[in-house]
């Protein structure tokens, strides 16, 4: 069986706490940073409050995006999936992930989101 100390899980999770400029809901899954930021967002909130590292729910190590109340809608439609970016120097996805459930949002309004949970679990 494979072990990895927590310290380099934790480094993973303190790079996209460092590193996450903004928070995309979009109308799919995106694979890219344009896709993320464009082709399928449908609004932002920039500079997510982000807390941890800390241990998972069930095992290894997780960060948690803070609840959003405040983000911006920039799109109409269905948004299903969110998408946290680096956009200083080099722009990038730092994760993605599925909405809880989607929600349909409208250009001009402001979005809600829950707490996401990004975990890394240990080897099985």
């Amino acid at each position: 069986m494979v072990a990895i100390v927590d310290a380099v899980y934790d480094a993973a999770l303190q790079y996209i706490e460092d590193n996450a400029g903004a928070i995309h809901i979009c109308s799919q899954e995106p694979t890219t940073y344009t896709e993320a930021t464009s082709t399928y967002t449908l609004g932002n909130k920039a500079t997510p409050t982000i807390t941890g590292p800390v241990n998972g729910d069930t095992n290894g190590r997780k960060t948690t995006v803070d609840a959003i109340t405040d983000g911006s809608v920039t799109g109409t439609g269905t948004a299903s999936h969110w998408a946290l970016v680096k956009t200083s120097a080099t722009t990038s996805i730092l994760a993605t992930g599925a909405l809880t459930s989607s929600q349909a949002v409208t250009s001009g309004n402001t979005f809600s989101l829950t707490a996401i949970d990004i975990e890394i679990a240990d080897p099985t």
